[in-house]
């Protein structure tokens, strides 16, 4: 019997043959269409939106990284240009100060030196009265002892 059964599908059917177009070709199309139109309607939309949701938090987020980006090199360079600038500063008004220490070292220096100048003078001027008080203190006692002196030679020579 499955012989037989093997041999009827086996037979070919003389109406169509292999393009036999009936109703089950209308069906099927129909079928198709309507699995594309659900499928889309359940599975393709809600997948679309997520992925354009998705795309759009990713442009959003990526055009807010390259705005905070340049914000952070226009910080970067204006804080660059205000340290430079404040280094400049720093150096000059040390320079400054120091011109202005040493000026300030050479005139004490100076002021001191004119003190020991004039204290020098001083006791300088002290000296040579001193000496000429001594001197003239001095002058009698030797007058009288070259006198004696004199007076001795002159004795021993006579």
């Amino acid at each position: 019997m499955n012989e037989q059964i093997f041999i009827l599908l086996a037979e070919e059917s003389k109406r169509g043959g292999l393009f036999d177009i009936g109703a089950t070709l209308p069906l099927v199309a129909i079928q198709f269409l309507l699995l594309m139109f659900v499928l889309n309607l359940v599975l393709y939309n809600p997948l679309f939106t997520l992925m354009n949701q998705r795309n759009e938090y990713v442009l959003d987020n990526l055009s807010k990284a390259s705005e905070m980006l340049r914000k952070a090199t226009e910080l970067t360079t204006q804080y660059e240009s205000e340290l430079a600038t404040t280094k400049k500063n720093a150096a000059k008004e040390i320079s400054e100060s120091q011109k202005m220490q040493k000026e300030g070292f050479d005139t004490e220096v100076e002021l001191s030196q004119k003190y020991l100048d004039t204290l020098v003078q001083k006791i300088l001027g002290n000296f040579a009265t001193k000496k000429q008080i001594v001197i003239d203190n001095l002058e009698p006692e030797i007058n009288s002892l070259s006198k004696q002196m004199i007076n001795v030679l002159f004795k021993r020579v006579v």
